[in-house]
């Protein structure tokens, strides 16, 4: 799915967490309802059978209770788990779809399912994002052990797509990406820095000597080295080895449908170390050599999270809510996009017990639109307002009544921008009060959840009410008697 992600180091984030976030976003033309669930060991199956790819998986028997933002519709193609944290205060976001080469999927085809047919029998594909979360995030202890697992299903089934992955515990981040059909490679985000990812392949630098030795930093799948020079994929002039160059793709439509997120995601944390505008710009929207990680000039906090990923090129002439908006401008696809399905984002924090670290933050539909939500991770249960989305639409759980919301507000956003901003600011200072009050008096945490989505719902009903009468007010049909 087109998606977009970012990844914070414990070190550069504002109070020592380690972040994971990514935005879900459906393919074009395409909406997903989601919904926010807690699957507990009873319930995780043994054997699990892929929708998409007819592939069947034995799983192991000890699998631990997890969160995750599963389709709520999952016999269309599966479960699409997304998204969710463990009980070992382990996140997982699976996945950013990835762009790659000719070369590489030459080299390494891609394991596509084949139905049966003309008396062959069918024959299974790989893994692929429906599957990643359900069968990695309820077995690993730690991020490292999460690309170990994927490491090893990866080389085992193959898969059908290009993808890549983050996990995160308290210390450590780190970043997976799959290189055709088996290969893969996976490289720690430094405590220091944050990590950006639009829809193509990221990592731009790679060390095949701690990947083959201690594994500190890096970490591939068996003889990728090899891979890369038998199959002749490296085009450097120098000897050097950018994994972009090699693995991944510079097209004209990366320019602008991928480039451009990662552009502005970096001008905003680092405004001042490069300069992003201009003809003499040192990066510019399309530009394919657009650092992957940089240290942030200021920590990063939820707020900027949320920000950054919910963005339309505010501030840019590529802004299409901009009242005065270049006509001769380029349109880019932006961050907050109308087919958002969901953004979460895993905040393992360092200075709470066990039970309290964990807090994930999520919004549903068009992030232009809506507002993030703090919930405690470690729960049997999400509030039915999160978890209860129906295929219906309802101002009863809060993915459909966001999507009303969008639709309605984005017809007359400049009406409506006022109310979401204050929407905004009320409901995530009230629900981090929560958290915070949760924290420091101990409170259970299924019961300050609970406090938090009747808030929450209260409040957006109150913006829908407040969206609806302005849209109400603009319809074309509308006429009073003094209009004579």
């Amino acid at each position: 799915m087109p998606c977009t992600t970012l990844l914070v180091g414990k070190n550069a984030s504002i109070n020592g967490s380690t972040l994971i976030a990514r935005n879900e976003d459906s393919g074009s033309g395409s909406f997903s309802a989601k919904r926010h669930i807690v699957v507990k060991p009873d319930e995780q199956p043994r054997t699990y059978h892929s929708v998409i790819s007819h592939l069947t998986i034995a799983l192991p028997d000890n699998p631990m209770r997890y969160t995750c933002m599963p389709q709520a519709d999952p016999t269309i193609e599966g479960v699409w788990a997304a998204a969710g944290v463990n009980d070992a205060n382990v996140a997982m976001t699976a996945t950013e779809t990835l762009t790659s080469n000719e070369r590489v999927l030459a080299a390494d085809p891609l394991v596509i399912y084949q139905p049966a047919k003309d008396g062959k029998e069918e024959v299974p594909g790989g893994i692929g994002e429906e599957d990643l979360v359900v069968i990695t995030l309820p077995y690993i202890h730690s991020a490292r052990e999460g690309v170990e697992r994927l490491g090893m299903l990866h080389e085992t089934y193959g898969t059908y797509e290009m993808n890549g992955i983050a996990f995160q515990d308290i210390n450590e981040v780190w970043w997976f990406e799959t290189i055709g059909g088996h290969n893969w490679m996976a490289r720690r985000v430094p405590d220091d820095a944050y990590v950006v990812m639009p829809n193509q392949l990221g990592i731009d630098a790679f060390d095949f000597d701690d990947a083959y030795g201690a594994k500190q930093n890096f970490m591939c799948s068996p003889g990728l080295k090899e891979f890369v020079e038998v199959n002749h994929l490296n085009p450097s002039m120098d000897g050097s080895f950018n994994p972009r160059d090699v693995f991944g793709s510079h097209s004209d439509s990366d320019h602008v449908y991928n480039t451009p997120r990662a552009w502005y995601m970096l001008r905003y944390f680092n405004p001042n170390t490069y300069k992003w505008d201009g003809p003499d710009a040192d990066y510019k929207p399309d530009s394919d050599n657009l650092p992957w990680m940089l240290k942030p000039e200021k920590k990063i906090s939820i707020e900027d999270v949320k920000y950054v990923l919910s963005s339309h090129y505010q501030g840019t002439p590529f802004d299409p809510y901009a009242k005065n908006r270049d006509p001769h401008a380029p349109h880019f696809r932006p961050i907050g996009i109308n087919r958002n399905n969901f953004l979460s984002c895993s905040e393992i924090r360092p200075d709470q017990p066990k039970e309290k670290q964990a807090v994930e933050w999520i919004a549903f539909a068009s992030n232009v639109h809506n507002t993030f939500v703090p919930l405690y991770a470690d729960v049997d249960v999400i509030p039915e307002y999160f978890s209860n989305t129906t295929l219906t639409p309802t101002t009863e759980n809060f993915y459909w009544a966001n999507r009303i919301i969008a639709a309605l507000a984005d017809h007359d956003y400049d009406a409506c921008v006022q109310e979401i901003e204050r929407y905004q600011i009320v409901t995530v200072s009230q629900a981090k009060k929560m958290i915070l009050d949760g924290d420091r008096t101990n409170e259970d945490n299924e019961a300050v959840n609970a406090r938090i989505a009747a808030m929450i719902k209260d409040e957006t009903n109150k913006l829908l009410d407040k969206v609806l009468y302005r849209a109400s007010m603009s319809m074309r049909n509308a006429f009073a008697r003094s209009d004579a």
